[in-house]
């Protein structure tokens, strides 16, 4: 890794808020979450691959493509790749059972999360979306 992206990944890992002890247990309560979604696949393979994708793309593999992934999970990559390319499922029952999960742990079945990507400040002109706004981690208006 560049000299360069190594002192970003420090300082990105420097503001990290996520404690170690969040991270016990990580790929089991992982397994967990995508079961239910995993289950409104047509077939166990494509279950099976539901499973082993979102645990592939939560690794530490220096490439989270289709073929590394089916290869941490000692699998051949084409039965990994037709999953993420070309097995038709819908989104709706998905996102369902999402707001579903959302709404127990919440306590309100019209409780909401929401994310604001704005909160991470940018500098340049490569990064997408960036603009001068309100940027909560700064306090003030700046580019993020």
């Amino acid at each position: 890794m560049e000299r360069r992206y190594e002192l970003r990944l420090e300082q990105m890992l420097a503001q990290a808020e996520v404690s170690p002890e969040l991270i016990q247990g990580l790929f089991e309560r992982l397994e967990s979450f995508v079961e239910p979604f995993a289950a409104s696949l047509d077939q166990p393979e494509q279950r099976r691959h539901a499973a082993e994708y979102v645990t592939g793309l939560l690794s530490k593999l220096p490439r989270k493509s289709g073929e590394a992934i089916a290869y941490l999970h000692d699998h051949h990559r084409q039965g990994l790749q037709n999953f993420v390319g070309s097995v038709p499922w819908g989104h709706k029952p998905l996102l369902a059972i999402l707001a579903r999960q959302i709404g127990e742990d919440l306590g309100d079945p019209d409780g909401v999360i929401v994310f604001d990507p704005s909160a991470f400040a940018k500098k340049g002109t490569k990064s997408v979306g960036v603009a001068r706004q309100w940027c909560g981690r700064l306090g003030k208006v700046d580019n993020c």
